[in-house]
């Protein structure tokens, strides 16, 4: 017995509902410095990869603060690409996307360079109360990096 899915029209609308979050968290990451990023997680989530994980909204909300406590002047866009979702059931989805982190430290305008990092995304999702959905996994997969460093709380301060 399979779970309850959605109706073709339904999926393509919980779609656009998760890519819309999704780039306005990355909105919110580049042009607001992550102050609202943990709000897009679930309570429990786990956001990371193979150089550091971040276990929960605390601790989330302490990557981003860290990004702004280092008291630098940044410039970073996080383009996003390539996305896919599918659903199991009607409260669980998968999605995997391309990220283009574009960053160096600096007032703009900077020169141009290659992104820092490409990464495969795998996100896991989990459809809340009211019909919004929160992410409750996001796992990073570094496919090319180079060029200025990344900002990382957990690498930078070991």
């Amino acid at each position: 017995m399979s779970a309850e899915t959605f109706s073709e029209q339904e999926a393509l609308f919980e779609r656009l509902r998760i890519e819309a979050q999704l780039h306005d968290y990355w909105h919110d990451v580049d042009r607001n410095w992550g102050r609202n990023a943990p709000s897009f997680y679930t309570e429990d989530a786990v956001f990371g990869g193979e150089a550091a994980n971040y276990a929960g909204r605390k601790e989330i909300a302490a990557f981003y603060q860290y990004r702004i406590d280092r008291g630098v002047a940044r410039v970073a866009v996080h383009a996003v690409t390539n996305f896919r979702v599918a659903f199991e059931g009607r409260e669980r989805a998968l999605s995997t996307w391309y990220l283009l982190s574009y960053a160096a430290d600096g007032e703009p305008v900077l020169p141009t360079h290659p992104p820092i990092v490409i990464a495969l995304v795998s996100d896991v999702h989990e459809r809340q109360p009211g019909g919004s959905w929160l992410c409750a996994r996001r796992t990073f997969e570094v496919l090319f990096a180079g060029g200025a460093k990344p900002t990382n709380l957990k690498v930078d301060t070991k």
